[in-house]
């Protein structure tokens, strides 16, 4: 790879880290054929960015980038996959998926919404993060409960007036 080759994959790993909220490292290697091919078919379907990447590369992108990666860039060792996602938890839970199957992939470490998260044990943790659609149909389930009371007791108690006349 020349310089010139270098710099081009720099800036364009550089864009593809702006603005995104949720950033996965992960060891793939070993991983055979079918399971990589069953590992990006997953990916695709989640909505997540699955790309091999050259360690220097991206830690140099890291270090261009306005986010703060914090110690991010130490796990940058060996074989790095970069799953680049909108939901907090779903590179997790692919993750957990083939960690039934197998050892791999190994969590290395995780950006997410300026969180670092270091190692593989953070993967239980990781996985029980609530996605934004959750959280919001958490909130309205508790809102509309105490209306569906009020509801449901209105309608009993006209069904009650009903019965005694």
């Amino acid at each position: 790879m020349t310089r010139e080759e270098k710099s081009i994959a720099i800036e364009n790993l550089t864009a593809q880290l702006a603005g995104v909220n949720v950033i996965y490292l992960a060891d793939t290697s070993g991983l055979d054929a079918d399971t990589t091919s069953n590992l990006r078919r997953a990916c695709f379907k989640a909505g997540i960015k699955l790309e091999v990447v050259k360690n220097t590369l991206l830690a140099k992108a890291m270090e261009a980038s306005e986010a703060n990666f914090g110690d991010l860039p130490s796990t940058l060792k060996g074989n790095t996959s970069i799953m680049i996602a909108e939901t907090a938890n779903g590179p997790a839970k692919i993750i957990k998926e083939f960690r039934k199957k197998g050892k791999k992939p190994v969590l290395k470490g995780a950006f997410i919404n300026e969180e670092i998260y270091i190692g593989d044990e953070q993967l239980d943790a990781l996985v029980s993060i609530k996605s934004k659609e959750e959280v919001i149909a958490e909130i309205i389930g508790l809102l509309q409960s105490p209306a569906q009371r009020i509801i449901s007791a209105l309608q009993n108690q006209e069904g009650k007036e009903d019965a005694a006349e």
